[in-house]
């Protein structure tokens, strides 16, 4: 397991512990169209240089030219909170239908300049009020379909929107500052395990106000599964970020304030805070 760190410098790679530079040229594009990006990353490792860490304030979001998707209705919660969302409106039936269904929901999340990284502001949509994020891991996928990463994401979400109508899912999913990564990118040909825990934090004031955690064993779809519906009749010259759906949700009462923080934790990823605007 190799981690990429991405800053206005460069790339700084972290294998055990300890950091290196590259002592040739490398960016995201160049991972995410090789072969075998787990290979090409251990090439470069096996020539860096020891160096310091890079300092957190300068951490960028792990994205070049790479497109991001989201999954939807991967865990039950997920499916509960959907249903409850569009109760009122008659849609709800749909979201116990994907659920079950054998394609999954995909949907398009944000460009690279939507995407914000570790300690920059995500954003909730002025026209909202009942905002949440949605803590996903996020799988790194190669211009050739494979599976070669993983990293956090933050599917920020207006459920009032997506609650309103089926139809509204773009307007409450895809806006400036609805998505965030990091605070790095794992490269690992072995993907997370079951057992794998994402956790979250939201911190107001200086308090706790919500707190989560769930593991990816409890997502009713595999990974490899996702990620072969999204590339099925469709191409990414650059590659692509699959988020994989939320097992997280806060109750109905919570809603996002400007100022809060929002952490969240993969261990093997590390955590990532965004502040919201």
């Amino acid at each position: 397991m190799i981690k990429v760190f991405v800053t206005p410098t460069g790339i700084f790679l972290e294998s055990n512990g300890r950091y290196f530079r590259p002592d040739a040229p490398l960016d995201l594009d160049t991972i995410f169209t090789a072969p075998n990006p787990a290979e090409l990353v251990g090439r470069f490792l096996n020539g860096a240089g020891l160096t310091d860490p890079p300092p957190e304030s300068e951490l960028l979001a792990p994205i070049s030219r790479q497109e991001v998707w989201a999954a939807g209705v991967t865990y039950m919660r997920s499916k509960a909170a959907r249903m409850e969302e569009a109760k009122d409106t008659g849609g709800g039936d749909f979201y116990d239908r994907v659920y079950d269904a054998e394609r999954p929901e995909l949907f398009f999340k944000a460009t690279p300049q939507r995407v914000v990284g570790p300690g920059a502001e995500v954003r909730i949509r002025s026209d909202s009020n009942w905002n949440v994020p949605e803590p996903e891991l996020t799988l790194a996928i190669s211009a050739g379909g494979r599976i070669f990463g993983y990293s956090i994401g933050n599917d920020m979400s207006s459920r009032d929107i997506e609650g309103q109508n089926p139809l509204y899912l773009a307007q409450a999913k895809i806006y400036a500052g609805s998505a965030a990564l990091g605070p790095c990118l794992v490269v690992s040909d072995e993907l997370p395990g079951p057992s794998t825990q994402i956790r979250i934090d939201i911190v107001r004031a200086g308090q706790s106000v919500f707190d989560g955690s769930t593991n990816i064993g409890q997502m009713k779809r595999s990974l490899q599964s996702l990620a072969e519906f999204l590339y099925r009749d469709n191409s990414f010259p650059f590659g692509a970020y699959l988020m994989t759906g939320t097992g997280i949700v806060p109750p109905d009462s919570f809603s996002l304030e400007h100022g809060d923080e929002i952490r969240i934790t993969i261990d093997a990823v590390g955590t990532l805070s965004n502040a919201v605007a």
